[in-house]
């Protein structure tokens, strides 16, 4: 019985050192991947370039982030409209695609950047409409894109113009906004004025002369990733003190936007 007590206390002793002694493995797994939600029909910022990949100054921007970080960068194309719950359900690790801050995101708990560009909201009418001002839109179709900072604009702030016009049609993407338009089945697009110039830029539509709401652009982060999104910001800090960041906004198909980016003006 004695032997039996002490071979017990034995194996007790050295499963106990043996435990002090293992070394300890709670610091977090390196990352080795950073999969970046965005929009892919939101020219110039990110959308599908002609070689099939997607591009944009977002996503330049984002890659050169993950090439800083050692990261591989993977692109997931979101539903606009359920962007902020397939965030959620960690189909992508933030939204970066020209994103309004709302304060109601960050009263969601969700983690949002620091600001990077400043926006507003216009509307795109066919170059031989006659419309000069959201005024000569009351009574006709305007279109906007689901899940927008426009679409909530129109049914917040701006209601009463919303109330003014004939109805709104709402689209799943940009371009499905500006086909309608096209076709002559709406007489308007409610849109954010970097798209708008984009488009404008290749066809024949202008873009009424009246900012009809000031916004910013940031990335969001699910809630309790704050060190993830400091990590990015650390990222792109170092792509503005080192040039980089002005190397991308440089390039000419970013021309409408450069006069925007927050961290270029300072």
């Amino acid at each position: 019985m004695k032997k039996i007590c002490v071979m017990l206390l034995c194996t007790a002793m050295l499963l106990c050192l043996c435990a002090c002694g293992a070394p300890k493995n709670d610091a977090p797994a390196e990352r080795a991947s950073f999969v970046m939600g965005i929009d892919p029909e939101y020219p110039p910022f990110s959308y599908l370039g002609d070689d099939g990949e997607y591009t944009g100054f977002d996503v330049e921007v984002c890659q050169a982030v993950c090439d800083a970080l050692g990261w591989k960068l993977e692109i997931f194309a979101v539903n606009w409209d359920e962007k902020l719950v397939q965030l959620d359900s960690m189909e992508c690790d933030c939204i970066w695609s020209g994103m309004t801050i709302l304060d109601s995101m960050k009263e969601a708990g969700y983690v949002i950047s620091a600001p990077y560009y400043d926006s507003t909201q216009v509307l795109v009418v066919k170059a031989d409409s006659g419309y000069a001002s959201s005024a000569d839109l009351s009574g006709k179709v305007v279109a906007v894109q689901l899940g927008t900072s426009g679409e909530a604009l129109l049914g917040g702030d701006l209601a009463d113009l919303a109330a003014s016009f004939d109805s709104v049609l709402t689209c799943d993407s940009f371009l499905k906004c500006f086909t309608e338009l096209e076709g002559g089945a709406v007489d308007a697009v409610f849109v954010d004025l970097p798209v708008a110039a984009k488009y404008a830029a290749d066809h024949d539509v202008t873009i009424i002369d009246e900012n009809l709401g000031a916004e910013q652009y940031g990335i969001a982060f699910r809630s309790g990733d704050a060190e993830l999104c400091a990590q990015v910001e650390a990222a792109v800090k170092k792509l503005v003190d080192s040039g980089k960041y002005a190397e991308i906004a440089a390039k000419s198909e970013y021309a409408d936007i450069v006069n925007n980016l927050i961290f270029l003006s300072k």
